[in-house]
């Protein structure tokens, strides 16, 4: 127990003192995490809504395709952005490999399916009675979609925190794609496994309690936007 103290107290002090390790980790993690969500939020949610909304043949299918990549493994990903992005791969001119937004790319692709299936579910329980008032009020279509969207924000909320959840704490795309660089693409999560791995506890401690404060905040958010 002695040692988690002396821990806690250890990883304090780096926070206090603005550690560059530390703070190099947790700045490329808030980069490519929010690089990853911004543009999976941005395809994700059109897609998402279309899915959810129209009927369409070949929906049923692609809604299967879309719930099977929620379990896809980081370490799947991560095998198939290192396949594209190394020299050997379609676009490896552009030398992405161990950069963090070859890292981003991955995320993206990891968060791409939750942002889909979660929008998608929820566009589909909107009440059918509220689709036929507004029609029946004689309102436009863009206006029937703008308020069906309104009315499921807090699902699409929710699907978003969900997102930036898994690729918040993801390790298999950071390591293999990014290589684990310090000072240039070590996340978080990576610096976590190696700290600890290595016997510095209180440095994984510090990153840890700087992971769940992101996490906490995140939530917070989200639940002062429900209340609005």
């Amino acid at each position: 127990m002695e040692f988690i103290t002396q821990g806690f107290v250890k990883a304090v002090f780096l926070l206090i003192h603005l550690d560059p390790a530390t703070f190099s980790a947790i700045s490329a993690t808030l980069k490519v995490s929010t690089i990853a969500m911004a543009l999976s939020l941005a395809a994700g949610l059109p897609a998402g809504f279309a899915l959810g909304y129209f009927n369409f043949p070949g929906k049923r299918h692609i809604k299967t395709l879309v719930d099977t990549l929620l379990a896809l493994p980081t370490v799947s990903v991560g095998l198939i952005i290192y396949a594209v992005i190394s020299s050997q791969g379609p676009l490896g001119d552009l030398n992405l490999l161990f950069t963090l937004t070859g890292i981003a790319m991955g995320q993206t692709l990891l968060a791409l399916p939750i942002v889909i299936a979660i929008t998608a579910a929820t566009v589909e329980n909107i009440d059918s009675d509220l689709k036929l008032t507004l029609v029946s009020l004689g309102a436009a279509r863009h206006h029937i979609l703008r308020t069906c969207l309104w009315e499921v924000r807090y699902g699409i909320l929710a699907g978003a925190v969900t997102a930036y959840g898994r690729v918040l704490t993801e390790v298999g795309i950071s390591m293999m794609v990014g290589g684990n660089i310090k000072y240039h693409t070590r996340t978080i999560t990576t610096a976590i496994a190696l700290e600890t791995n290595k016997g510095m506890f209180a440095d994984g401690m510090a990153l840890g309690m700087v992971l769940i404060a992101i996490a906490f905040c995140v939530n917070i958010c989200l639940s002062f936007l429900r209340k609005q």
